[in-house]
């Protein structure tokens, strides 16, 4: 039997040519052949498979910059359908919070303190970031049995990284090739709170004279919260279609994928009322509620070519074109009267009859639904010319064009007699709640415009028969944004769609209505509907070195500039804000020791975070507005290693130490001509601990793959003043296969997956405040799933 080390060795391959797995960590097509050469010198051959060294998921690094990888092989050890971005959570710098055990009710990532929004994330080099709020939906990434490999840059892009919000770094990851042979798998998985998953693909082999490859897949999860009402129902499909063009790498590929999501929240709760030790009864609802009418439904996919042409001996085009579709919301419910002025606009109706009783009643109040909807169409293409001028030194020059057109809405729906929405999307795909004035009922209504042009340029060259090498680079990205704001706007979270009159009693140009459900109050003063653009670009520069100075080991150095444009949340406000982009210098210097049995690294690391986006109070305009407050110093050391002592034990670790010091304090108005503020200066950043620790260890004996992974998270902050801290934890996984080695074509198993094996009590996600308390998401409890593995 295959020994494990050699297993994940081995398993990493699924490219020839250019395309091989090493290279594939990296982004766009013309990153992969950028990678080439370094990884073809850290590419070790094992049982006649080729591949780039990895110990149990820990990877062997070449290029010049603080990265850290894993492989198929590892993701395989993971929860079937686990989301991509629980299985980094191992790696230095990188912490993620998974709201349930099985990956589908969403989550949140931070890497060395940097939330989600500024972490660029990538499928096959297309931006999966909202073009808006650049979120991160965790719960609607690819299967993960079609990963073939994924990578985090920590604190830096790649070259050509499609991005405009790319401050904290970058995840990429990569869908498998199609293999040449036929295949078939079947892979049904049975957990705890309900949990049941299916999943089949279809590899057709090289087909026809051209030897044309493609596989098909199909997955359904359903399963129960483990807390709160609901659960997640899910449904994907994949596809993928790849074509060589000759035998030297050149190729065009379609992949398309879709993803359907519905699930219900997850209740939220205090630092209180998880220390009150009553958080994960599932039958106590007197502190934590959960209705079935705060859903979260997603309908997202998308279609992604990639294509590579060699047009000379040394020169090479690369077009990676890309569709992407969006329609999802987070809903709750607000409960109204059948005379609410915003219900009569500007009509002299009494109101809607919301109960279709025939009558319309000052007393009766209605609940409805009311979603948040966003709706996305987005086209890309990142396109590169790469020349080699010599044998050790390349150029490349590429393109980068994205378009969004981001549609922000809520249309009021109705909820039917057993408490549920009519529909999942309300009013938009339902029945609306039309009212006398000719409109419909919404919370908010915006049309946005998102478009990034981008220049970017590089240069690799390695000197001294291949001891140093040497990456310098640029990119300058041209990023606009088009806004049309239908409704009058309170502040980034709060519109009030009206065709009523508002008064502006002080002649400030804002104005006020009658008091609403939905405007709280007579005070409350509004921006009327308005279109603006704003325009953003910069100058990114990056350079990095590593030199090879004895066999086994390297140092390298690194700086990288990055760029945040204001999000549309940042800008849709009451009064017309500018915000400045969000900077980064980051800075790396690390070491690296590769043997045979050995793979680790260490990086110090220094990041000056500028003109960092808060929202903070304003005396003028009486409310809190968007606003650059000031630096952020983070700095930092982390590290990883590898270990394989003999053939069938693997052991890995990761550790990761930020520092993080906000430098200004937060403007809170002004009391009698004096500038009032929230003292912060010299605090750490929320969700940010001092200290991270990952490891495993993986044996393998007989027929069994014996795996046991450890994660401990510091404290971390739930304020911006510090008063208030979540503890820290430490989570352990198992993960036990018993290889199949007499069933089907190879490759068949069944494995037992438990996740928080001691079953820890701890606070995962956070929704941070200013000075008040913190809403936290409870950690998953103790859960077990196992799977069926069918190849043939």
């Amino acid at each position: 039997m295959t020994n494990r080390k050699q297993l994940f060795w081995a398993t990493t391959a699924l490219m020839s040519g250019v395309l091989m797995a090493g290279a594939a960590s990296a982004q766009s097509t013309a990153s992969q052949m950028a990678d080439e050469r370094a990884t073809n010198l850290g590419e070790v051959v094992v049982t006649g498979a080729r591949g780039p060294r990895a110990i149990e998921g820990v990877v062997a690094e070449t290029n010049p910059k603080s990265r850290a990888s894993i492989t198929e092989a590892f993701i395989g050890t993971q929860a079937a359908g686990q989301t991509i971005l629980n299985s980094i959570n191992l790696l230095p710098g990188v912490n993620f919070t998974n709201n349930d055990a099985f990956g589908s009710a969403g989550g949140d990532l931070t890497i060395r303190g940097f939330d989600a929004a500024r972490v660029s994330l990538t499928q096959d080099g297309i931006p999966l970031n909202d073009t808006g709020n650049y979120a991160i939906y965790s719960n609607q990434q690819l299967d993960p049995e079609l990963i073939s490999r994924a990578s985090v840059n920590l604190g830096t892009t790649d070259v050509d990284s499609p991005t405009a919000s790319a401050t904290g770094g970058t995840v990429n990851y990569v869908t498998r090739r199609p293999a040449k042979d036929f295949g078939v798998i079947l892979q049904p998985s049975l957990g705890e709170y309900g949990y049941k998953r299916i999943f089949a693909l279809l590899d057709t082999g090289e087909v026809g004279p051209w030897g044309t490859s493609a596989w098909f897949s199909a997955s359904k999860t359903v399963y129960d919260h483990f807390v709160g009402a609901g659960g997640v129902d899910k449904m994907q499909l994949n596809g993928r279609i790849y074509q060589p063009l000759g035998d030297n790498g050149d190729f065009v590929s379609l992949t398309a994928h879709y993803n359907e999501n519905r699930n219900e929240f997850m209740p939220r709760v205090t630092l209180a009322q998880f220390n009150a030790g009553n958080a994960y009864d599932r039958d106590d609802y007197n502190t934590i509620k959960s209705q079935a009418t705060a859903i979260n439904p997603s309908n997202t996919g998308n279609i992604r070519g990639q294509s590579r042409f060699t047009l000379t001996d040394s020169l090479r085009l690369t077009v990676d074109p890309s569709f992407q579709y969006t329609l999802a919301h987070g809903g709750g419910t607000q409960t109204m009267s059948e005379t609410d002025p915003q219900l009569r606009g500007n009509s002299t109706a009494a109101g809607v009859d919301l109960n279709g009783d025939g009558v319309i009643n000052a007393a009766t109040r209605v609940t409805l639904f009311r979603p948040n909807i966003t709706n996305t169409h987005r086209y890309a293409v990142t396109s590169s010319l790469i020349w080699d001028a010599a044998e050790d030194h390349q150029f490349r020059l590429a393109y980068t064009f994205d378009w969004g057109r981001h549609r922000q809405t809520g249309q009021f729906g109705f909820i039917d007699a057993n408490g549920f929405p009519e529909d999942p999307f309300a009013g938009r795909n339902g029945r609306p709640v039309k009212l006398p004035d000719g409109t419909i009922l919404r919370r908010r209504d915006r049309l946005s415009y998102a478009m990034l042009n981008q220049i970017s340029a590089e240069y690799r060259g390695s000197f001294f028969n291949d001891a140093v090498d040497v990456t310098l680079g640029a990119r300058a990205p041209f990023f606009d944004r088009e806004m049309n704001n239908y409704c009058y706007q309170r502040d980034t979270f709060n519109a009030y769609c009206t065709t009523q009159v508002g008064t502006d009693a002080d002649g400030d140009g804002l104005v006020t209505f009658p008091v609403s459900s939905m405007n709280g109050s007579a005070s409350n003063e509004y921006g009327a509907p308005r279109s603006f653009d704003k325009k953003y670009d910069a100058f990114l520069p990056n350079a990095g070195v590593t030199w090879k100075f004895a066999e086994n080991q390297s140092v390298y150095a690194s700086y990288a500039e990055g760029f945040s444009a204001p999000r549309t949340d940042d800008l849709y406000d009451v009064v017309d804000v500018n915000p400045e982009p969000e900077t980064t210098n980051s800075y790396d210097l690390g070491y690296r020791y590769q043997s045979g049995s050995v793979l680790a690294s260490v990086a110090v690391w220094k990041t000056d975070y500028s003109n960092r986006i808060v929202r903070t109070f304003d005396e003028a305009a009486g409310l809190f507005l968007t606003r650059n407050v000031g630096d952020v110093t983070l700095q930092g050391v982390d590290g990883q290693i590898g270990w394989s002592p003999m053939d069938n034990l693997s052991l890995t670790g990761s550790f990761t130490y930020t520092d993080s010091e906000v430098k200004n304090d937060l403007p809170n108005g002004v009391v009698n001509g004096v500038p009032q503020f929230i003292k912060i200066a010299g605090n750490q950043l929320v969700e940010t601990p001092d200290w991270q620790f990952g490891a495993r260890a993986a044996y393998t004996i007989g027929q069994f793959d014996l795996g046991l992974q450890g994660k401990y998270v510091g404290e971390r902050f739930s304020n911006d003043v510090n008063t208030e801290v979540a503890p820290d934890y430490l989570t352990f996984d198992l993960d036990v296969r018993y290889n199949l080695a007499s069933v089907g074509a190879g490759g068949s198993y069944i494995q037992l997956n438990v996740i928080n094996l001691f079953n820890e009590e701890y606070l995962a996600d956070i929704s941070t405040s200013t000075t008040g308390t913190g809403q936290f998401q409870l950690g998953a409890p103790r859960t077990a799933m196992v799977s069926l593995r069918a190849s043939f």
